[in-house]
């Protein structure tokens, strides 16, 4: 049994298993444009998305989060499948001395994609499976949070990536009346040797200012300014996957979730 079903299996186990529907949490919200580390997912267009959690009093957690209108499995990786993201996770939160500790793995799924499939417009010269898994630990001390990040195979079907690294730093900033700020600044890595990396193109940085407002009920709101220093010569799509597009553009989001 693979990583994913483990996970897959333990969140159903816990679902099943509790008795309290308390215990659970849910989430439902939009956004106008779907980003990653800053990288677009939804070239631009709005996604829908949920998940649903699983919190347990000794620390644990397990949760799924799906979103819809995925667009750069096809148009980025040249697959002909694979339209929407299914996220697996779980983990374990404790602290020590003041300082919140959090390590964990977390999957992520694209069904159906056939990325770096010999059929597909992609091939399988410089592309993979898309899925991908990370190993991850963070520390939130204060206002400020600092995770980490490791794939554990290759990272977003880019061949010859196992053990690409995210670094990501945020701050959490509560203006009153409702209002959070959460500046980020995060660096992705990916190892040279790659055959799709073999001059450090893939590697960026990543950057966000985002202001949410809590309407009260599990209403929020959300916009987000984000950009980016990702290489063109990368993050471009090929033409003949049937769109030419930089994914790494500046941009504003605004999204709205409701949590129950």
């Amino acid at each position: 049994m693979n990583l994913k079903s483990k996970i897959a299996l333990a969140a159903l186990a816990l679902t099943a298993g509790t008795s309290a529907m308390a215990q659970l949490s849910y989430n439902v919200g939009a956004v106008s444009d779907y980003r990653f580390r800053g990288i677009e997912q939804s070239a631009g267009q709005p996604s829908v998305q949920g998940g649903v959690d699983y919190a347990h009093s000794s620390g644990f957690y397990v949760g799924a989060w799906a979103a819809s209108n995925i667009k750069w499995v096809k148009e980025f990786n040249g697959a002909s499948k694979g339209d929407y993201e299914l996220d697996l996770y779980g983990g374990y939160k404790f602290e020590v001395k003041g300082v919140a500790l959090d390590v964990g793995v977390i999957s992520y799924n694209y069904p159906g994609n056939d990325s770096g499939g010999a059929n597909t417009l992609g091939g399988s010269t410089n592309y993979t499976k898309a899925d991908t898994i990370e190993a991850y630990v963070g520390a939130t001390y204060s206002v400020a949070t600092l995770k980490y990040f490791q794939s554990q195979g290759d990272f977003l079907g880019n061949r010859d990536t196992n053990g690409s690294r995210y670094w990501d730093l945020s701050a959490t900033f509560d203006l009153g009346s409702g209002f959070t700020l959460v500046p980020h600044y995060g660096i992705q890595t990916i190892p040279t040797n790659s055959t799709s990396n073999a001059s450090n193109t893939a590697n960026y940085a990543d950057y966000a200012l985002t202001l949410t407002k809590d309407f009260g009920k599990g209403l929020t709101a959300s916009i987000a300014a984000i950009g980016t220093d990702a290489k063109r010569s990368f993050y471009t799509s090929s033409a003949a996957f049937g769109n030419e597009r930089y994914y790494g553009k500046d941009t504003v989001v605004v999204g709205v979730k409701y949590a129950f």
